[in-house]
């Protein structure tokens, strides 16, 4: 399985974040080539989704995991990431609580031991990696929350996207500096599975946006198996779930893959 498989983001994003933030004009320019194909390339319908299972449901095993966690999301266009038009239509509400803690490496927590709690940690961990765009900072929460036997660190999807994102910069370390700015919201989220109560397979949409000289948007999906440890949600080991569509927040596509928008309780 690709970087690219497991949740990273692809070359061409990175343009769109950072090449667009240092030269507006260039981006104008590739964005509308990317909405041009996006035209050309319609997404491809999906498969039947697998049903949840209920947080009280049997345990299903490992096998189970495996399978769900392997099952294709829907597939969309590059362009789908950073084409802002709006649904005229209203997704469903995914409830998300909020946080009332502050954990490990500084991530905020204190969610409960539900489906939503799992969705609303996640999110929280891949916020403090991507706002921070720092290796070390990456290492330090795939440690704080990651469960033993799963990716390391350097292959982490998070750890991934942070390397692309200094690599196109150009100069920046191993960190941004305080010239760049990055921000990273949740917009939309979905349960793809859950097996048992201490186990959920999450995934968040992210409304990114990087300043430099100018600012960029995309919006980023992302999965990853949770598991209930020790009073909370951390990332389960396991191979990394099936990419899970970028897809403009608000926006058709968004609604075709299954995001519901994010409220917090």
């Amino acid at each position: 399985m690709t970087q690219r498989e497991m949740g990273t983001w692809p070359r061409w994003k990175l343009y769109v974040l950072v090449v667009a933030a240092l030269i507006s004009a260039m981006a104008l320019c590739f964005g509308l080539g990317l909405a041009l194909w996006a035209m050309i390339l319609p997404a491809r319908v999906p498969p039947a989704p697998v049903t949840p299972v209920p947080a009280s449901g049997e345990l299903r095993g490992d096998a189970w995991r495996d399978q769900l966690a392997a099952q294709p999301m829907l597939q969309v266009p590059g362009a789908a990431a950073s084409n802002s038009g709006v649904s005229t239509k209203l997704a469903p509400v995914l409830l998300v609580p909020a946080a009332d803690a502050v954990g490990p490496a500084g991530v905020p927590t204190g969610f409960p031991h539900t489906p939503g709690g799992a969705v609303a940690q996640l999110a929280a961990i891949e916020v403090t990696v991507l706002e921070a765009m720092s290796i070390p900072t990456a290492h330090d929460v795939h440690a704080a929350w990651s469960l033993p036997n799963g990716v390391s660190p350097a292959e982490w999807a998070m750890t991934r996207n942070v390397q692309s994102f200094l690599t196109t910069l150009g100069d920046q370390g191993n960190a941004k500096d305080d010239s760049v700015l990055v921000s990273a919201t949740p917009a939309a989220g979905q349960i793809k599975g859950t097996d048992g109560p201490d186990w959920v397979l999450a995934c968040v949409l992210l409304d990114v946006r990087a300043a430099v000289a100018a600012t960029a948007r995309i919006g980023y999906g992302h999965c990853e198996r949770m598991g209930w440890h020790e009073g909370r949600w951390q990332i389960a080991p396991g191979t990394p779930p099936a990419k899970a569509p970028s897809t403009w927040p608000g926006s058709d596509l968004a609604l075709q893959a299954g995001w519901r928008t994010w409220q917090t309780t």
